[in-house]
């Protein structure tokens, strides 16, 4: 069954091989898959994207970001869903945004929406959705089990990362790395306060979005922990993650939120790197204490086990990594997921006429 597939992003982040976000990561995955099997994807997103299909763009905005851009941004997206939808045959809608239900068509295609985020941080309406042949899932099973009850609630698919393309030996360097989007819920500031107790240099690589509580949080928190040992070096594209993630001691991930997933902590692991971090959400599914890493409670004990991280061994991290983390087995049940909704579901016609 050759499908045609429609994956809509986050309207304020784009998508592409040196994406950031773990649904804008993942989306490149999925697109970059179906493209392989012969499947027609369609992806809508930010200016600046890359996509191994057809990519239908909508404006980056200018400025700060908050309510207002997002506002407009869902006005964009709206738009060009229902343009999309007029030109093309889809089968099948694939929402990433927390904010899908902005732009969800009343009727027609049949739609399925990938929770990235805490479901508490979701809208409850989403659970509870009237529009037919409408599906949601998680991305890991830490996150289905905060789910409350639904009708439409799929089996989650674990999320994936190119394990081979990240597996790399290489000599270790004496740094801990923190990597990921410099905003309050991460903690990277009680990582910075972990490796000077422990004496390490550390590397926060990651981007700075124009939120004002992200600035702020960068100028009050991350910003006064800075020094010559010390380093934010900003976003890293996926071979400079590569790089840093083979030759770190450890990755740090002191999430202050219950983490639905961690493609960071995926890809350390891949690159034969322990992972340090909070029991949040899924990370205490994802790390094997003392096989990969070291679950703590605060950033004492997070100080303590870095100086404990070169006790691990590399190979059982990548290992685990191959068994557990792979992107071919994401894709290819994400590819299983939409030919099983395809043919559940009646042909539809009815295009953009489906909005109110």
């Amino acid at each position: 069954m050759n499908l045609t597939v429609l994956n809509i992003a986050y309207p304020l982040a784009p998508v592409g091989p040196d994406a950031t976000g773990g649904a804008e990561q993942v989306m490149t995955l999925i697109d970059a898959a179906l493209v392989s099997a012969g499947h027609t994807s369609i992806v809508i997103a930010e200016d600046g994207s890359r996509t191994a299909g057809i990519l239908r763009t909508i404006a980056r905005p200018r400025g700060k970001l908050g309510a207002e851009a997002l506002r407009r941004a869902e006005d964009e997206m709206r738009r060009a869903i229902m343009e999309t939808l007029d030109a093309f045959a889809v089968d099948l809608i694939h929402f990433h945004g927390i904010d899908f239900h902005a732009y969800l068509p009343d009727a027609g295609v049949p739609a399925l929406a990938t929770l990235h985020l805490p479901p508490s941080w979701y809208p409850a309406k989403i659970f509870a959705l009237a529009r037919p042949d409408t599906f949601l899932h998680c991305v890991s099973q830490a996150e289905e089990r905060q789910c409350p009850a639904s009708a439409g609630l799929l089996p989650a698919i674990e999320n994936g990362v190119p394990v081979d393309r990240l597996q790399t030996h290489c000599m270790k360097e004496s740094y801990a790395l923190a990597l990921g989007r410099i905003c309050p819920e991460k903690g990277f500031h009680l990582a910075l306060a972990a490796a000077k107790r422990a004496g390490v240099p550390m590397v926060l690589a990651g981007p700075l979005f124009g939120y004002e509580t992200h600035e702020d949080y960068f100028r009050r928190e991350i910003a006064p922990a800075l020094d010559q040992n010390r380093r934010f070096i900003g976003p890293a594209d996926f071979e400079r993650k590569r790089r840093l993630l083979a030759a770190a001691r450890c990755l740090l991930a002191p999430s202050l939120a219950p983490e639905t997933s961690s493609l960071a902590a995926m890809e350390a692991l891949a690159a034969g790197t322990p992972v340090i971090a909070f029991p949040s959400g899924a990370l205490a599914d994802i790390v094997e204490d003392g096989r990969t890493g070291f679950l703590v409670r605060d950033a004492r004990e997070m100080a303590d086990a870095i100086g404990a991280a070169d006790t691990l061994d590399p190979d059982a991290c990548r290992d685990a990594a191959r068994r557990r983390f792979s992107a071919e087995r994401m894709t290819g049940q994400y590819l299983q997921r939409y030919a099983q909704i395809a043919r559940r579901s009646p042909q539809r016609d009815s295009g953009a006429a489906a909005w109110t």
